[in-house]
C-alpha cells in the first residue's frame, strides 16, 4: 500500500497505521466534499488499562508528527521528549498515550501527497480543504477503531492546542480534561496575514507546478522562504538578540544563517502542499464554527481545562489565551490559566520544559484520579546505558 509520495516520509519501527474512512464509510468534511480513503499514522506509549480509561491524546503542532517521544533508549528522541515517559507529566507508568499524525499531514496520514484513488496519482491540490474540526473527527474515528470510548486528557500546543479545545467542544462527555497551550480560540487577522505570505512564498515558486510537483525536486526555495517567515513568528526579539545578536559568519548575519538552515531542513522533512493545507486550516480555525455562537460552543465543554500562554509569543500572544480562559469561565467551564515567562516566543512550549512540567503535573494530578502507578522498573531496564539515557538526554532546538 502506498502511504505517501512525499520522499521525506520516515517509517519508524513503532509507527502504526489504521484506515478510518472507506467508500462505505467516507469522511465528510466541514468545508464540503469528502474523502473515501483515510489512513492514520499513529504511535502509542505505555499500557492501555483493562477498562480503557487511562488514555491521553497528544495533538501535534503544524509541522510535527506522531513521534513526540522515544520508545526506548535506542529510539530517536521526539519533539516533546521531556514531558512523556515514566515519572514525567504524561506518565507512561500511569497513562496510555496516543499521538496521531493529523489529516493533511505528510508523515503517514492521508494528505495531499497521498494516492488519490480515482486517478492513481498524488492528490496535490485536488485534495479537499480541511479544518481542525476534520482533524479531530479523524482522531475520533481512530479511537473508535481502537475500542477507546473515553479520554482522560487531550493536550497540545499551537495547532495541537486548537485540536485540544476542539475535542472538548465537539465531544463533551468523552473528554475528562484538556490542556490548551499557546493557542487561541480563533485565528486573528495578524496570524492569518503571516500564513498568507507563507503560502504565497510556496505558490509563487515556479517549481510548485500548481501542486503537481511529485517526482521532481518541488518548490524548495518557496517552502524554505515560508519556513523562514514562520520561524520569525515563532521567536521573539529577545530570543533572537540572545542567540544571534549581530554576529556574522561567512558573510551573513547569524540570524540569516539560522533561517537558511531551518529552510533547508524543512524541505527535507515536510511536504509543501501539506504546509499549504495546514496553514489554511489554522486560518479557518474558530471554535464557534458549526455552533450558534463562540460562547455557545464553549458552553458545551464539560471537561476541566488548563489554558497556558507564553509571555513573549507574537504569533498567538498571551492575551488571546487569557481571553479564551475568561470566555470559558463565563460559559461555566472549570478553567485554570497560566502564563510561562519565557523569552523564546511561541516556541516556548517546545523549549521551556522546566516551566511547563510543574504546571502540567499539578493540573493533571488535580483533575485526574491517581491510580497505582506501575513500578518504573517494569518499564526500563536499569543498566548503565539506561541510566545515562535517562539522566543526560539533550533536546535539540525544535520548532512548530
Amino acid at each position: 500500500m502506498v502511504v505517501t509520495f512525499f520522499p521525506g516520509f520516515r517509517w519508524r519501527p513503532q509507527l502504526k497505521l489504521a484506515q478510518v474512512a472507506t467508500s462505505e464509510q467516507p469522511l465528510d468534511l466541514v468545508q464540503g466534499g469528502c474523502l473515501e480513503q483515510v489512513t492514520v499514522a499513529y504511535e502509542t506509549y505505555g499500557q492501555l488499562s483493562e477498562g480503557h480509561d487511562n488514555v491521553i491524546l497528544v495533538a501535534h503542532a503544524l509541522t510535527g508528527d506522531s513521534h513526540p517521544a522515544a520508545h526506548d533508549q535506542y529510539d530517536e528522541q521526539g519533539w516533546w521528549e521531556p514531558l512523556i515517559g515514566p515519572g514525567r507529566p504524561l506518565d507512561t507508568t500511569r497513562f496510555f498515550v496516543i499521538c496521531a499524525n493529523v489529516l493533511g499531514g505528510c508523515q503517514g496520514t492521508t494528505g495531499p501527497s497521498s494516492l488519490e484513488p480515482a486517478t492513481g496519482k498524488p492528490y496535490g491540490m485536488r485534495f479537499p480543504e480541511i479544518t481542525v474540526k476534520d482533524m479531530v473527527r479523524v482522531q475520533k474515528r481512530l479511537l473508535d477503531i481502537l475500542g477507546i470510548e473515553h479520554l482522560s486528557l487531550v493536550v497540545g500546543g499551537s495547532m495541537g492546542g486548537m485540536q485540544a479545545v476542539q475535542w472538548a467542544v465537539d465531544y463533551p462527555g468523552f473528554v475528562d480534561a484538556a490542556i490548551v497551550i499557546a493557542a487561541p480560540g480563533y485565528s486573528s487577522p495578524q496570524a492569518i496575514a503571516y500564513n498568507r505570505v507563507g503560502r504565497q512564498a510556496v505558490t509563487l515558486d515556479p517549481a510548485w507546478q500548481n501542486g503537481d510537483y511529485y517526482g521532481s525536486p518541488g518548490p524548495k526555495q518557496g517552502l524554505a522562504a515560508a519556513r523562514a517567515l514562520g520561524m520569525i513568528t515563532y521567536q521573539s526579539e529577545l530570543s533572537m538578540a540572545y542567540k544571534f545578536g549581530r554576529r556574522t559568519r561567512a558573510g551573513q548575519f547569524e540570524i540569516e544563517n539560522y533561517l537558511d538552515y531551518q529552510g533547508e531542513g524543512m524541505v527535507k522533512r515536510f511536504d509543501a502542499n501539506s504546509y499549504l493545507y495546514l496553514l489554511r486550516a489554522l486560518d479557518l480555525f474558530d471554535i464557534g464554527t458549526g455552533y450558534s455562537s463562540y460562547e455557545a460552543a464553549l458552553a458545551r465543554i464539560d471537561a476541566r481545562v488548563l489554558v497556558v500562554g507564553v509571555s513573549s509569543d507574537i504569533l498567538y500572544p498571551p492575551h488571546q489565551q487569557e481571553e479564551l480562559a475568561k470566555a470559558m469561565r463565563q460559559a461555566g467551564v472549570y478553567t485554570d490559566f497560566a502564563i510561562i515567562d519565557s523569552p523564546h516566543g511561541h516556541d516556548g512550549f517546545l523549549i521551556d520544559f522546566h516551566l511547563l512540567r510543574p504546571i502540567l503535573t499539578n493540573f493533571i494530578n488535580k483533575v485526574l484520579p491517581v491510580s497505582a502507578a506501575v513500578p518504573i522498573r517494569q518499564w526500563i531496564k536499569f543498566r548503565a546505558s539506561s541510566m545515562a539515557y535517562l539522566g543526560a538526554r539533550l533536546v535539540p532546538d525544535v520548532s512548530v
